[in-house]
């Protein structure tokens, strides 16, 4: 008799951004007319940089012709581009990457929850808090985790490390006292700039955790998903800046937000050599192999032009663009006397809800007083209840409007 994967009973509750959609629709259906703003899930809207377009369109012209047609391309991604990451994007950082420790993939979302598979089951796994949900839910359908304890909003045996105010939102290294002597993190997702809540890790914090992972013997998770929103030269934008990160950590990258590539499906993953003594680059490359036929042969002349120095740059005219959109919610968050955190280095912004109310109790408020759809931080993790998340994706002139409904009709 077939039987099902019985860890996905264990999944708490919907899946966040279903759930938001789920209660604005049904909002949408009971005021019809209304126009919603929408702050809430973080997917770009602003049309693709000239460079890429053409470099799409190049990729789709060689399909067209018999001399330039392609297959089935590399499992691990285009060699060209493999080594255009390595030597353009972390060569700017003066970082030496072999081209063999990239894998290219459809995005970094995927890599997040699927390089967990590498692993053992007996791992003990330690995750922000709060977190961009796929870290949890992928190990906890995998059966690393025990049950939901619907009381504390937590998994058993899943370490959580709080990002509070009180440690600027960046957590601390993974370490439990009440727990039996050795009982340390095996498997430590990080997010830098976080999402949800924008903050950056500094280099000492960073550092520190570098550290701890190589003493415990433990493998890093960094998701840079983020990274050319830092504009703070002060602030790492890779992991491998930091010294002996090549032995603990592996990086995974996108193209979804630098470039605008939500919708077309681009991004990598680096697994250095010398992390566990190279067996979890081998690893990676045989399920990458098995379980992967390669992005797409268009899609992928399309991240070679974001990599060109013209390409770059129009990219960061957009990112500009959506870092002006995030100053535009700051200043109405100031003006009504709602505090806020990130939104500098990062296109989130974390808003503290008013009179600490919940965070869904918010959700709804916002959205029947202001008609503005945010993301609530509970579905982040615990340390997540009592705050929102605010995007700056968008069109300017929807978010000047979204501003303008929450400073006039939000009632506070």
């Amino acid at each position: 008799m077939a039987k099902i994967n019985e860890n996905y009973d264990k999944l708490a509750a919907g899946y966040l951004f279903p759930e938001i959609t789920k209660r604005t629709k049904a909002f949408q259906a009971a005021n019809p007319g209304v126009q919603i703003y929408r702050l809430g899930i973080g997917n770009t809207t602003e049309p693709l940089p000239p460079s890429i377009i053409a470099g799409l369109k190049l990729g789709v012209e060689k399909l067209a012709n018999v001399g330039t047609y392609s297959g089935y391309g590399d499992e691990q991604g285009d060699e060209r581009l493999r080594k255009a990451i390595a030597e353009k994007h972390y060569g700017r950082y003066g970082l030496s990457i072999d081209p063999l420790e990239v894998f290219v993939s459809d995005g970094a979302k995927c890599d997040a929850a699927n390089i967990q598979q590498i692993f053992g089951l007996d791992n003990v796994v330690a995750v922000q808090d709060p977190a961009y949900p796929v870290y949890v839910d992928t190990n906890v359908a995998s059966g690393r985790t025990g049950t939901f304890d619907k009381e504390k909003g937590v998994y058993d045996e899943l370490f959580y490390m709080p990002c509070i105010e009180e440690n600027e939102f960046m957590p601390n290294t993974p370490c439990d006292p009440s727990k039996p002597a050795g009982w340390k993190a095996d498997l430590i997702y990080l997010c830098s700039p976080n999402n949800p809540t924008g903050a950056v890790m500094t280099r000492g914090k960073l550092r520190k955790f570098v550290n701890y992972a190589r003493l415990a013997e433990s493998v890093i998770i960094f998701d840079a998903a983020y990274s050319e929103f830092i504009k703070d030269s002060s602030f790492p934008k890779t992991i491998y800046e930091i010294e002996g990160a090549k032995e603990c950590a592996i990086e995974i990258q996108s193209f979804s937000k630098s470039a605008g590539f939500t919708g077309v499906r681009l991004g990598w993953s680096v697994v250095p050599k010398s992390v566990m003594g190279g067996k979890a680059n081998a690893l990676w490359n045989r399920r990458s192999t098995t379980f992967f036929n390669g992005a797409s042969n268009i899609v992928q002349e399309g991240g070679l032009a974001a990599l060109t120095d013209q390409g770059r740059f129009e990219c960061n005219q957009v990112i500009d663009y959506y870092m002006g959109n995030a100053e535009i919610i700051r200043k109405g968050l100031d003006a009504k006397g709602i505090r806020h955190f990130g939104g500098t280095n990062a296109p989130f912004i974390w808003m503290q809800t008013p009179g600490k109310m919940k965070s869904w109790d918010f959700f709804d408020k916002i959205l029947n007083e202001a008609h503005v759809v945010c993301t609530p931080g509970a579905g982040f993790g615990p340390s997540g209840e009592g705050y929102v998340r605010l995007s700056s994706f968008g069109h300017k002139e929807n978010i000047k409007k979204a501003v303008d409904s929450v400073v006039n009709n939000l009632k506070i």
